[in-house]
């Protein structure tokens, strides 16, 4: 009943949703996973519970008109995927980028809605964002984009309907367009949307969620198999928030993180790269808005390799080490960079990005034995603590950064406990792949089935 139930509903995924690979990849991972559920309780194929999951409830599609610096208009295209609400408000990041269009956005919205589950908070899914790139924008450009996409969106928006937060390409600048833009239309200060300044809202400890969130999931992975973070050789790549909050929380447990990267290479320091690089690397990137090929000239030490489009591999993942962690972005590890973690002694991968592995490539540390965490289970740190700032602004306080940080360790330690304890009881032990997506789908299919076909 497996093969052919997963068999039929991706013949109607590619049919209805044709050309959009990103989306294909991500519900044949869960379709894998819940045909082992399904097996057992047949009541969610009858209920068709997973096809109602991977329809959008509703995908909104505008254009975003805006004046550049000399008086020129230009226009974009906005997104919202309103995914699935059965466990609570619509919930998930907005994001920036020439790379965004509808498929990304279903994909990504479609993953956020077991990512929200596993929290236990109760949050549904969604995704939004533009093909708007900020790079190269002034201050007031990004004012203008951000007031004219909210003009559209804000509609579709409330602390009880849809609660977007920030992503690629929308920090901390952008949310205080939006949010500014929101409460101008709507005429109300509400829990809106998260990643907030902490003057106006916002929660402490939520830049540095995602990434303390994936070394506290890494933490619980190696817990349980009687090891510790400790002296771990670590590759990450990635040079933004989470790769960042990523090697400051790796420092802090005792580990060893030796890469970083942004699209032009990325820098291996034998010597690790310490607090004061980190600190370094936090102003290049952060402040000056500098390439980390200049951490080899500043640490002599280090070695930059660009980016070879020839290639078909990232040098990166050729680097000996104990843990791999990607915090890029999407599909950036294929099967032969698979090969070269497992050619380099890895023995650990967790997604600090949104789905960065293909399946071949986590086909590949399956069968070589290597413990793999998916970014729906070991990246939810951030909307962890974005449901923590839902919280807040709901009554109206602000918690300690020592409150926040205590709850998001337990809800990544829980969060592992749910993938452990389902991978368990389905059959397929230490497999946290199957673990995540049957934890998430059996938390959103019970609401969906309690709560009739709507």
């Amino acid at each position: 009943m497996s093969t052919s139930y997963v068999h039929d509903l991706m013949a109607h995924v590619r049919d209805f949703h044709p050309g959009e690979t990103e989306f294909h990849q991500a519900v044949q991972e869960v379709a894998e996973s819940v045909a082992l559920v399904i097996d057992r309780h047949p009541e969610y194929a009858k209920a068709k519970v997973l096809e109602r999951i991977i329809e959008p409830q509703r995908a909104i599609l505008f254009g975003v008109p805006w004046v550049d610096d000399s008086g020129e208009v230009q226009i974009n295209r906005g997104y919202r995927v309103q995914q699935n609400n059965a466990v609570g408000p619509y919930k998930g990041g907005t994001r920036f980028h020439p790379s965004v269009n509808l498929a990304v956005m279903k994909f990504l919205a479609f993953e956020q809605t077991f990512k929200n589950s596993l929290t236990a908070l109760n949050m549904g899914g969604g995704k939004g964002g533009a093909d708007f790139d900020p790079k190269g924008k002034s201050d007031a450009e990004i004012m203008r984009f951000c007031q004219s996409y909210m003009t559209e969106l804000y509609r579709h928006l409330g602390p009880n309907v849809d609660v977007p937060a920030g992503d690629i390409g929308v920090g901390g600048r952008e949310i205080g367009y939006l949010f500014g833009q929101y409460k101008r239309l709507s005429g109300e200060f509400t829990g809106t949307m998260t990643g907030k300044r902490l003057a106006w809202g916002g929660s402490k400890l939520r830049p540095e969620a995602t990434g303390y969130g994936l070394v506290y999931f890494v933490e619980q992975m190696l817990e349980v198999r009687g090891e510790r973070l400790d002296d771990k050789v670590c590759l990450v790549s990635g040079a933004g928030n989470v790769a960042q909050f990523t090697v400051e929380k790796l420092l802090d447990l005792g580990a060893k993180p030796v890469t970083m990267s942004d699209s032009g290479g990325f820098i291996y320091d034998p010597e690790g790269i310490d607090s004061d690089k980190l600190y370094w690397i936090q102003d290049l990137k952060n402040v000056r808005g500098g390439r980390i090929a200049e951490y080899a000239d500043r640490y002599p030490r280090a070695t930059f390799t660009p980016v070879d489009a020839s290639l078909d591999h990232n040098p990166l993942w050729s680097t000996p080490a104990d843990i791999a962690l990607p915090c890029a972005t999407q599909n950036e590890i294929n099967a032969a960079d698979a090969a070269h973690l497992i050619e380099g002694g890895v023995r650990l991968v967790a997604e600090g990005a949104n789905m960065p592995s293909q399946a071949d490539a986590v086909e590949a540390f399956h069968e070589a034995g290597i413990v793999f965490a998916p970014g729906k289970a070991s990246n939810a740190g951030g909307v962890a603590v974005s449901g923590l700032e839902m919280a807040q602004n709901s009554s109206h306080s602000q918690w300690s950064r020592g409150e926040v940080d205590a709850k998001l360790h337990q809800i990544m330690k829980d969060i592992h406990r749910t993938c452990a304890e389902r991978a368990d009881e389905y059959g397929v032990p230490g497999n946290y792949v199957h673990g995540a997506n049957i934890g998430g789908f059996i938390r959103v299919g019970d609401a969906m089935l309690q709560q009739g076909v709507v």
